[in-house]
């Protein structure tokens, strides 16, 4: 899984989402990561799972914090990040690929509409000083 930035939308809780049709993954931001600090362990859904938009569907542990992650999306898991389990710091070192979570079947395709693209994303994040 890799995605662009163009491919990506963003919810104000600083979760990606990587769009391929009705299939999405999510994932955590690079300003959220760093914010967070060395990603220790993180807790995903099941395949098979529903998520619902608004409701945490993951738990990130870090060096700093322990952090309830909420999804935009509503839908169904399709499939988990295995390599986390062993290995979560993945989502500091690349968290637009390797480091995705999950990847869903979307209930509704219209909540992709009311994501952030990147650049909306990155105003949100550092706001004009103005």
């Amino acid at each position: 899984m890799g995605v662009t930035e163009k491919e990506v939308k963003v919810s104000e809780k600083h979760v990606w989402v990587g769009v391929e049709g009705q299939h999405v993954y999510l994932g955590l931001t690079n300003y959220i990561q760093k914010e967070l600090g060395t990603v220790i362990s993180i807790e995903l859904p099941e395949v098979g799972d529903k998520i619902e938009e608004g409701e945490v569907f993951a738990e990130l542990e870090s060096v700093a914090t322990v952090h309830e992650l909420e999804s935009p999306v509503s839908g169904t898991v399709l499939s988990v990040n295995s390599d986390l389990e062993s290995r979560p710091s993945i989502i500091n070192e690349d968290p637009y690929n390797e480091g995705w979570l999950v990847e869903v079947r979307l209930t509704d395709l219209s909540e992709i509409d009311t994501l952030m693209d990147m650049d909306e994303y990155y105003h949100f994040v550092f706001p004009d000083p103005s």
